[in-house]
C-alpha cells in the first residue's frame, strides 16, 4: 500500500449520475462522527504522531480537513451560483503551520459538522444540469460540480486513513 493514497487516488466515473452524488454525500453526512469516533480520546503524544516521515501530525491533519472541507466548500457553492468563477488556490502546507493548528481538535471537528451538513443539503438539491456547472482553479483546469463533491467525499476518506495509519504505528 502506498501510504500516500491509502485509499487509492480519486476516481471520477465519465458520467457522473445523481446517484453517485448521494452516495458520496451518505459518506460525506456520516464523515464527522466516524472521524470524532477515531480522534476523540486522543492525547498529546498520540496527536502529534505522523503516518510517514515528513507527514503532518493527527492534529494538523484534523484541522487540514475542515480546512480544506470549507475551501472546497465555497468552490461548490460559486460554481452554483457564478457562471464559472475562477477560484483562488490554498497553500495548505503553509495553512497546516499556521498558529490556529495547534487548538484543540474540537474546534475543527464541530466546524466540519457544520460545513458537511451544508454540503449534503446542497448537495441534496442538486439536478443533473448542475453537476457539469464549472469553476475554474486558479492555474488549473475547470472543474465540475460533480467531481468537487466526489473529492469532498474522498479527501476525507483519504486522510482519516493517514490518521489511523499514524495511529496504528
Amino acid at each position: 500500500m502506498d501510504v500516500r493514497f491509502p485509499i487509492g487516488e480519486l476516481e471520477v466515473p465519465n458520467e457522473v449520475t445523481l446517484e453517485n452524488v448521494q452516495k458520496d454525500l451518505k459518506e460525506i453526512e456520516n464523515y464527522t462522527s466516524r472521524l470524532r469516533e477515531t480522534v476523540d480520546t486522543l492525547n498529546e503524544e498520540e496527536l502529534s504522531r505522523t503516518y510517514r516521515d515528513g507527514s503532518w501530525t493527527v492534529r494538523q491533519l484534523v484541522h487540514h480537513i475542515a480546512d480544506s472541507q470549507l475551501n472546497m466548500y465555497q468552490r461548490l457553492k460559486l460554481a452554483l451560483t457564478d457562471e464559472n468563477p475562477a477560484v483562488p488556490a490554498f497553500d495548505q502546507d503553509k495553512w497546516a503551520h499556521e498558529p490556529d493548528t495547534s487548538l484543540p481538535v474540537e474546534s475543527s471537528i464541530k466546524m466540519l459538522e457544520g460545513i458537511n451538513e451544508r454540503i449534503v443539503a446542497l448537495g441534496d438539491s442538486l439536478t443533473k444540469e448542475q453537476l457539469d456547472r464549472v469553476f475554474t482553479l486558479q492555474q488549473s483546469d475547470e472543474i465540475t460540480v460533480a467531481t468537487k463533491v466526489a473529492k469532498l467525499a474522498w479527501h476525507e476518506e483519504h486522510h482519516l486513513a493517514h490518521i489511523k495509519i499514524a495511529l496504528s504505528e
